[in-house]
């Protein structure tokens, strides 16, 4: 009993702070959702599901929505193909492991706004950086796209979000590659086994449980999508842009003008605590499996 006791008294002080910073304001934006309200000194009017319905009837919503869906399966695709590439390459033997390491994550440790003004100089259509080197090349014809015009700018966004996050992940997934022990690798190196029957044999499965927290975590941060596009968009985001939560900013707050819904902006977050919630529980459990040993 002492020791039941015991436990709760040092878990107690862990549950107040999960209760406070976030069951209780998760509840408040359920209830916030339920009304029409500003946020500010006018009173809120009970509405039901009303903002649920207007959010079923927004075609900006679902333009954010299917924005936030193509980061999360699109940008997550090219993300872990590229941090799963890069990973058997590193893991091969290559001299400079640790530079190579570095000079991928170094997009993590740069201000946001400093990555979108680099992006914007390289798709410039005049002087930029791919455009001068696919003229360079002698694609003369490629070399005049205007890859921010709204047709592309979406896909010009993700692109370079490919690039900021696949870093990320690599570090995640070289960090558990490197606590498999080497003599699994010598052992197959014996049986002459090639890069891919290394990486697919031996990395994957003692790396399932990094492969599940790093597929956790990026759903987390494309649901939740908001720095980079923002900044990629300069002053005024264009809705080619537009994510859940730049589309939940906007109308909490607005841009230029404000438009303060904040009882439509909490109705929005709760879509994307429940889109998160059941893509998360639907990833742990396609990943469970016993866990090994060694």
């Amino acid at each position: 009993m002492i020791g039941k006791r015991l436990i709760g008294l040092f878990v107690a002080p862990a549950m107040i702070v999960y209760l406070c910073f976030f069951l209780i304001p998760t509840g408040f934006t359920f209830y916030s959702s339920l009304f029409e309200w500003s946020g500010f000194g006018s009173e809120a009017k009970f509405i039901g599901l009303g903002n649920y319905r207007r959010l079923w009837n927004d075609p900006t919503f679902w333009l954010s929505f299917r924005n936030t869906l193509a980061l999360l399966f699109v940008g997550g695709f090219f993300v872990f193909f590229l941090a799963f590439l890069y990973t058997i390459l590193i893991n091969s033997g290559i001299w400079g492991k640790k530079l190579f390491r570095l000079v991928f994550f170094l997009p993590n440790v740069v201000s946001v706004v400093a990555l979108s003004a680099m992006w914007a100089y390289i798709y410039n259509p005049r002087y930029g950086l791919l455009n001068t080197s696919l003229k360079s090349l002698g694609f003369e014809g490629a070399g005049k796209t205007l890859w921010t015009s709204p047709d592309n700018i979406f896909w010009a966004m993700l692109a370079a979000l490919v690039w900021v996050f696949t870093g990320f992940f690599l570090i995640l997934l070289l960090a558990g590659v490197d606590k498999i022990p080497a003599d699994m690798y010598e052992a197959a190196d014996l049986e002459g086994a090639n890069l891919w029957h290394k990486f697919w044999y031996i990395t994957v499965p003692m790396i399932w449980d990094v492969m599940t927290i790093s597929f956790v975590i990026w759903i987390i941060n494309a649901v939740k999508m908001f720095e980079f596009p923002f900044a990629f968009g300069f002053l005024q985001v264009p809705q080619q842009l537009y994510t859940l939560g730049i589309y939940l900013y906007i109308m909490g707050f607005g841009q230029r003008d404000p438009i303060y819904q904040l009882g439509y902006a909490t109705a929005i977050g709760v879509v994307m605590l429940v889109l998160a919630f059941s893509l998360i529980v639907l990833v742990r459990r396609l990943m469970r499996r016993d866990q090994l040993e060694f």
